[in-house]
């Protein structure tokens, strides 16, 4: 019996130390995947990978992750030739595999939601124009323009939709126009907007748009994605 509670003991012991070193080598890979991992020309100030499953050590032996989770923070890409700053883009990663070196290289299946602040997405219309968050999954969009001398501003309701799986289309549903002759044209020209979202990696698309308190969702999703910086 008391050999058999030593042999318990060690087991427990020896099995300690091996979630512990399974623990630290997860952790080290994750710092280092961090300054690596691209979403094609995009700029993130930040980036934080999150290696799912254990143990982790049998899963780089055979160079395949099943699940990365990774976040990009102040992510910098263009749209329509405008630039635009995506506060936070999260994505699940799903099969997952390495290159020579063990960082990761790409990912079967890629699914993720783009976070872009009204502010930064007015920035990005070229137009002057403010955008904030409006009830029932509209935005509500104000824009001016000066007739004869008279600066003439506007508030309208807006949707937006997603057109080709790459661009934002931003569309005030109605512009009162008071009688005057080509005031709605001249509204529409600081309100309406299309920015084709550029600089994701081949293979992935946008899939929904979202207007949310907190900012404009975008959903993403991809196959056979690229994650390696060139």
């Amino acid at each position: 019996m008391r050999a058999l509670r030593v042999l318990l003991i060690l087991a427990v012991v020896l099995g300690g130390i091996l979630v512990g070193v399974d623990r630290l080598a997860v952790a080290y890979v994750e710092s280092e995947a961090a300054g690596k991992v691209r979403f094609g020309t995009v700029r993130p100030e930040s980036t934080d990978v999150d290696i799912k499953g254990f143990p982790f050590l049998t899963q780089i032996a055979g160079r395949r992750f099943d699940e990365v989770d990774v976040k990009l923070t102040g992510v910098q890409t263009s749209a329509g030739g405008q630039s635009i700053r995506i506060g936070e883009l999260t994505a699940e990663l799903r099969d997952v595999t390495l290159d020579g070196d063990y960082a990761i290289d790409r990912a079967r299946t890629a699914d993720g939601t783009a976070l872009i602040g009204y502010a930064d997405l007015a920035a990005a219309s070229g137009h002057e124009a403010k955008v904030e968050y409006g009830e029932g999954g509209k935005l509500k969009v104000t824009g001016g323009v000066r007739v004869l001398g008279r600066m003439i501003t506007r508030t309208v309701t807006s949707t937006v939709t997603l057109v080709n799986g790459n661009t934002l289309r931003v569309r005030a549903d109605s512009v009162p126009g008071e009688g005057m002759p080509g005031l709605e044209r001249l509204i529409r020209s600081r309100t309406d907007f299309d920015r084709r979202v550029e600089g994701l990696p081949k293979g992935m698309r946008l899939t929904k748009v979202e207007p949310r308190p907190d900012g404009l969702a975008v959903m993403v999703a991809g196959e056979n994605v690229a994650l390696t910086a060139p």
